[in-house]
């Protein structure tokens, strides 16, 4: 059958879709059901712009949506919504008249588990970051307090962070508003310096740290990926060839970067989602075995169709990635991105994914 899973697989595949809901397959991809968070609201036709699967409890899955925060017990069988009601009590709301506000008017872009202490449930929005210490029940703002004089209006936090070092230290990256870091679980936050010159490059999707001595933190910007070794306090930019540029040197422009995946039994190995813009029409995956110091491009079967936008993966199943393009394709490696395959069903715009083994 096109698309199924190679001997040796089996796990549930999470696909979020804008205006499309959410896709599940619980046969490693070879076919999909379109849930549409059955039994309760939001309809099927829903954003669905985050996946997330428990590290500690692959049944465990939870989805950030346009109408709030669903979580599935059952790997995406059934869903509930969960406690909508936020305290506000920060300044980033001190212009709303009540103190408690329902999470599913929010735009959520991101969603992340502590995965130390899993009680604990960070949301990404636009803008901003809350926080659920009880496991969903109850939801409060935290003090971000990001920039909302951007080129693209209200940032956006494109991703949550927690520091495998200390799961006190969390990290954010924003759209377009650059890297936050907090010390004390998300209490209080610190905008790092510019990851670059260009007010761009603090348009940042993607962030992973590999520990060491010292440890390197990595983020994506448009213009390449971006490491730094004292904790965000400086960054170096370093840049991917543009697409159809046989003749390319540093300097001469770069491949936008979006998305980028540590594989969670060997930080060595790095992947990757480039474009040549966003969405763009054409895309590529960068692969690294040396924690990001060399770069290969392994094949894909079919070239992608926009900027290859996000990686989903689990730490039970390390060998076991997905990618996806914005516009509807996904491929799937079983050896760790060293070789992958595109599977035969197609999305209208895709993005999330995520998985978790069964």
């Amino acid at each position: 059958m096109p698309g199924a899973a190679t001997m040796g697989q089996d796990f549930t595949m999470y696909v979020g879709t804008v205006g499309g809901g959410l896709a599940v397959s619980s046969d490693s991809g070879a076919t999909f059901q379109h849930l549409g968070m059955r039994g309760t609201l939001p309809p099927s036709e829903c954003d669905v712009r985050a996946v997330t699967v428990y590290p500690d409890n692959p049944d465990r899955v939870l989805a950030g949506t346009n109408a709030g925060v669903y979580r599935s017990e059952n790997r995406g069988q059934s869903w509930e919504l969960l406690d909508s009601q936020m305290n506000t009590e920060w300044p980033a709301r001190s212009h709303r008249t009540s103190d408690q506000w329902p999470l599913q008017n929010i735009e959520i872009w991101s969603v992340t588990v502590d995965p130390i202490d899993t009680q604990t449930i960070f949301v990404g929005a636009r803008p901003g970051v809350f926080r659920s210490k009880d496991d969903g029940r109850t939801w409060e703002e935290l003090p971000l307090n990001v920039r909302m004089d951007g080129p693209i209006g209200t940032p956006r936090t494109t991703i949550v962070l927690v520091d495998p070092r200390d799961h006190q230290t969390v990290w954010a990256g924003t759209e377009v508003d650059a890297v936050y870091r907090s010390a004390n679980g998300g209490d209080s936050w610190t905008r790092m310096p510019e990851v670059g010159p260009q007010r761009m490059a603090g348009d940042i999707h993607g962030l992973a740290i590999k520990s060491g001595d010292p440890a390197t933190m990595f983020c994506t910007t448009p213009h390449g990926f971006s490491t730094s070794t004292d904790d965000g306090a400086s960054w170096d930019l370093h840049e991917f060839p543009k697409f159809h540029e046989p003749d390319w040197k540093p300097g001469d422009g770069s491949a936008y970067c979006r998305t980028i995946f540590m594989k969670p039994d060997n930080p060595d190995v790095m992947l990757v989602g480039t474009g040549n813009t966003i969405p763009g029409d054409i895309g590529a995956i960068r692969r690294s075995c040396d924690g990001g110091k060399t770069w290969e491009a392994p094949k894909l079967p079919v070239t992608p169709n926009s900027v290859l936008y996000g990686f989903g993966s689990h730490a039970l199943i390390p060998d076991t990635i997905v990618a996806h393009t914005v516009n509807g394709y996904l491929y799937l490696s079983d050896n760790g991105g060293e070789s992958w395959r595109k599977l035969s069903k197609e999305f209208g715009h895709i993005r999330a994914v995520a998985v978790s083994p069964n």
